[in-house]
Formats: structure tokens, sequence, C-alpha cells
């Protein structure tokens, strides 16, 4: 299988002396679905943040569908950018354009895409989370489930290899949550979500990883992890009352 992600050996601390990383090596193929799980103060965000380099210095090395994460190479930098979508736990941080349209159109306008192009792209990434409907619309008259969706589309409108989602179903009623796994579910992209959400987890990635105190402490099947009360007792991960996890399809 080709590796969208590879990474080996990151470590990092902040400024301050705080490590936050201490080695940490991850292989994901295209195309996979993986849940990031681990507690708070894990280092959850601070491994995100390195993989589109808005985070660098530490020890290791990261790619991108081969190209190395390097903050010193501004052209290669701007590509692990478009490859890497990230999308954010408050749509409302993505969209401050006047229109969905214009949100969406952003991102490829940044990099050049222009005139028939650009509206392809920006047709179908809306039509890809249902949100087509909505284009001239101003975001912050839509729902909070329809900002997420329209968040989605303002990364895939870059057609990145790896979609990384940072608490996707936070804040969202049942049936925006439905909605959202269906449209992840549709996606031909690697993603990568990082959650609290065991539920959706194990609905969504086949795989997860466990980063805790700044290491992977387990990586494997994601009904598997959930289920071994051990590992998830040592990791501070807790299951809702009364979920039982499927282990079949």
């Amino acid at each position: 299988m080709d590796a969208s992600l590879e990474v080996s050996g990151l470590a990092y601390a902040y400024p301050d002396g705080t490590q936050a990383l201490f080695g940490v090596n991850v292989m994901i193929g295209k195309g996979e679905r993986v849940a990031l799980l681990g507690p708070n103060g894990a280092g959850k965000t601070t491994f995100v943040l390195h993989l589109n380099g808005i985070l660098h210095g530490g020890a290791g090395t990261v790619r991108v569908g081969g190209l190395k994460v390097d903050p010193g190479d501004k052209k290669a930098l701007k590509e692990i950018r478009r490859r890497v979508g990230l999308v954010f736990q408050d749509p409302d941080d993505q969209l401050f354009m006047p229109t969905v349209r214009e949100d969406v159109a952003f991102g490829p306008a940044n990099l050049g895409v222009r005139g028939a192009e650009l509206e392809r792209r920006v047709v179908a990434a809306l039509e890809r989370v249902g949100m087509a409907h909505v284009a001239d619309r101003a975001p912050q008259h839509l729902s909070f489930g329809q900002r997420r969706r329209v968040a989605v589309a303002t990364v895939l409108a870059m057609e990145p290899e790896i979609l990384v989602l940072d608490e996707p179903s936070s804040n969202l009623d049942p049936a925006s949550r439905r909605e959202l796994a269906e449209i992840l579910l549709s996606l031909d992209v690697t993603v990568l979500m990082v959650t609290h959400d065991l539920p959706y987890a194990a609905q969504l990635c086949p795989r997860a990883l466990i980063l805790s105190e700044g290491v992977i402490a387990a990586d494997g099947p994601t009904r598997e992890l959930l289920s071994d009360e051990e590992l998830m007792a040592a990791h501070r991960l807790e299951l809702p009352y009364g979920f039982v996890v499927p282990q079949h399809s």
C-alpha cells in the first residue's frame, strides 16, 4: 500500500520546555480512515500541526505522499499545505467570506486556480458535502451542522491527499452527526480523525491510534482497541455508558 503519511521519530518541545512528543512513528496508507485517540494533553494537536508544517523545529521527519515537510522549502511547504487539509473543530475559524461560494473558492484561488477550473472545484466540493444549494448564502446564516459541512468543502476544493478532522462530531445534533458520517464515508481521500467521540471512531475508522503522553501507545483495529478495557483505562479513554462496541460491520 502506498503511504499517504509517514512520520518517523517525531519529537517536539514547546519553547517553555514542555515536551509534547517523544518520538512518534506512524504510517498511514493511501485511502485509510484512521482515528487518533487519546486523553487531553496527550499531544494530539501538536502532532497534527506538524503534518503541514505549522509546528516544526523538533526531531524526526514527516512525509506526505512522499514529500518531506520542510519549513525551509517554501515551494514544498505550499504543496504540503494543499495535500494536508485541516478541518478545525469550530467551522467559524474557517469561514470568513461573504458567501459560501467565496469561502470554498478562497483556498484554490490562493494557489492560482482561476476561471472554469475554479468554478468546477467549488461546485464539486459543495456537491460532495450536499451543500451546493447554499452556494450564494452567507455562512453565518447556516446552521452549525451546515457550516461544518461547508468547512469540509473548503478543504476538499484544494483536492487534498489527507483530510485531517479535529473533533468533527462535536456540537452536532444526531441528524447532522449522521449526515456528516455519510459524507466522510463517501470520500476517496485518506482521513485522519482526531476525536473523543469513540462511537464515531468505531463507526468511521477501521484503524485507530492511541496517542498518550507523547507516544503512540497502541495502533490497531479500532473495535479491538475500544474493547480492551485495560488499555482504555490506562489511557483515560471511556466509552459512553451502555455503549457496546460492535465487532462486525
